[in-house]
This record gives structure tokens, C-alpha cells and sequence, in this order.
């Protein structure tokens, strides 16, 4: 498959560069600010639905290259957070 856009090759040395340049002159809150623009162009053409979809799918195979018992680790982990952080604020009142 060719690669019709103008510009260095995805991933390249020279892509790099550009999107160094990029971040130096307008700084790192602008890829924030496209990001968040394309998300929501594309909720607005595909609709909310789509996140579901995609999340299921990035979550389906997560669990096929991690193994469900990755789950049950990253799933004690936030319990532990937000206990911690539940205890915190008990020991304040």
C-alpha cells in the first residue's frame, strides 16, 4: 500500500524531527487541544457507541496478550488506591 501524503514516511527520523519542531514551536497543551478536537469530530460522526466499541475490543485483547489473572492484579490495585485514600479521609474527621 503506497503512502499518498506529502511529508516523511510515518515514524521516520525525519517525522520525528517535524513533530519535535512542532511541540517547540507551539508547545505540548497543542497536541492536547488537537486530540481532544479529533475526538470529538469523530464522536459527532460516529457517535458515542464507537468508544464502546473500540474499548471492548482494546479490552478483549488485552486480555488474550496479558492474560485474565492481569485483570484481577491491576483491579487490586486500584482497590488498594482508593482504600488508601478512603482511610485518608476517615482519619481526618
Amino acid at each position: 500500500m503506497a503512502n499518498n501524503k506529502r511529508g516523511p514516511e510515518p515514524g521516520s527520523q525525519k517525522a520525528k524531527h517535524g513533530g519535535q519542531a512542532v511541540r517547540e514551536k507551539y508547545g505540548p497543551e497543542f497536541y492536547s487541544k488537537i486530540g481532544k478536537k479529533g475526538g470529538e469530530t469523530v464522536k459527532e460522526k460516529r457517535g458515542p457507541q464507537f468508544y464502546a466499541e473500540i474499548g471492548k475490543k482494546g479490552g478483549e485483547s488485552t486480555k488474550r496478550q496479558q492474560g485474565s489473572e492481569f485483570y484481577s492484579k491491576i483491579g487490586k490495585k486500584g482497590g488498594e488506591k482508593g482504600r488508601s485514600s478512603t482511610n485518608a479521609a476517615d482519619a481526618k474527621e
